[in-house]
């Protein structure tokens, strides 16, 4: 960071944004006390706090007195539901969590993927289908698409162990996020991936996040059958 008496606490703000989203300040980190970020920019103590309450307030870093400020272990935005890691999910209900890789690989994004994302054109993508259990049953199935361009560190992990949806979460933080709900009937595929009925009327959560207008994910969570779903406060 370079000293400029000039920055308005959106610069400051902005400039600690990046490095939480470049991984200079990774999840949990500590990051350096509200004076010395002062110092080192060159700007009043009050503008570095305006801009620390205003990134506590988007759920990336979380402020407690006398313990400093801390990068969110599990970042969140402003959105009234947040994203959950569904292995927590699946574990505070009492239950045993189970996971399953069905398919991940490289793949021109198909249009709707492209609409989603508002871009002009498609381009190549990582795909990854998984399967979320709860005791030993279908709980839900995952059909994600990933962007490298903007989470490069994807091309190196396999998913067999942890799931996409549990990484993206600890590991992405994002500035935006659409988010919709609808049903669809169960087809052959999804009837034997979530052993229900064929026909059977499906709740689909799709959660699109970018950070600022780079695309991160696409992602259609079709659960079975009597899902609950859980809202953030």
């Amino acid at each position: 960071m370079t000293s400029d008496s000039r920055l308005s606490w959106r610069d400051v703000r902005d400039r600690i944004h990046e490095h939480i989203l470049t991984g200079r300040y990774g999840p949990g980190d500590r990051l350096p006390r509200d004076a010395d970020i002062a110092e080192e920019l060159g700007c009043a103590r009050s503008t570095v706090q305006r801009a620390m309450q205003d990134l506590s307030d988007s759920g990336l870093v979380e402020r407690r007195r006398k313990g400093g400020t801390r990068v969110r272990a599990e970042p969140v935005t402003r959105a009234t539901l947040d994203i959950p890691i569904t292995r927590r999910e699946v574990e505070q209900s009492g239950a045993r969590y189970g996971y399953q890789l069905i398919r991940r690989r490289m793949a021109p994004a198909p249009r709707g993927v492209v609409a989603a994302f508002g871009l002009g054109a498609s381009r190549p993508m990582l795909r990854v289908e998984a399967l979320h259990l709860s005791d030993g049953r279908p709980y839900i199935f995952e059909d994600r698409w990933i962007c490298p361009e903007t989470s490069p560190e994807v091309n190196d992990l396999d998913f067999t162990e942890e799931s996409a949806n549990e990484w993206l979460v600890l590991n992405k933080p994002y500035t935006r996020l659409d988010l919709r709900f609808y049903a669809v009937s169960a087809n052959p595929r999804l009837s034997d991936l979530l052993e229900t009925e064929p026909g059977a009327a499906l709740l689909v959560i799709e959660r699109t996040t970018w950070v600022d207008d780079a695309p991160i994910t696409t992602v259609k969570a079709i659960t079975t059958p009597g899902y609950q779903l859980l809202t953030g406060s």
